[in-house]
């Protein structure tokens, strides 16, 4: 389910702590969505009750990734991620950072993938403080999506 609004999100999160249901959370750009992603989701969810994958907006992405990003719009990418089996929720934020949601959501885990320091993880900070937990997945390939892009480019743009 994709709940854009933070408040009704965080009603949603305070009604499961309430029945002792362990929120991860997660975010990413997600821009084409490849099999590392579906990994790294079904390992996040592994991690608790309740999966919320916060997805980085079109302006996020523009700002971290360049003009050219996304690819795929975040509506179209929020559906294709609220999809998948393990995903519980999907929201999106603006900011180069998750932080301001996870500040207000205080998920009991925060996840992020091995490639991520545990003190250089966004949000860390706030889920520790809170008697949280910060994990750091394996990634199991080294998919990402600039490569699909730079191969489309390759095989298709590059002068025969």
């Amino acid at each position: 389910m994709v709940v854009e609004d933070w408040k009704k999100l965080r009603e949603i999160c305070l009604g499961l702590k309430s029945q002792s249901k362990k929120i991860v959370f997660t975010n990413g750009c997600f821009d084409i969505l490849h099999a590392g992603h579906v990994d790294y989701i079904n390992k996040a969810k592994a991690l608790g009750d309740v999966l919320i994958v916060a997805v980085n907006s079109d302006i996020s992405v523009k700002k971290i990734k360049g003009s050219k990003r996304p690819i795929i719009g975040q509506m179209e990418r929020a559906a294709v991620v609220s999809n998948l089996k393990a995903v519980d929720y999907v929201t999106f934020f603006d900011e180069e950072t998750p932080a301001k949601i996870i500040d207000y959501l205080i998920p009991d885990v925060l996840v992020k993938g091995e490639d991520w320091r545990t003190n250089e993880i966004v949000g860390a900070e706030t889920v520790l403080g809170n008697g949280g937990k910060v994990e750091r997945i394996k990634f199991v390939t080294s998919q990402s999506t600039t490569k699909i892009i730079n191969e489309i480019v390759k095989r298709y743009c590059a002068e025969k």
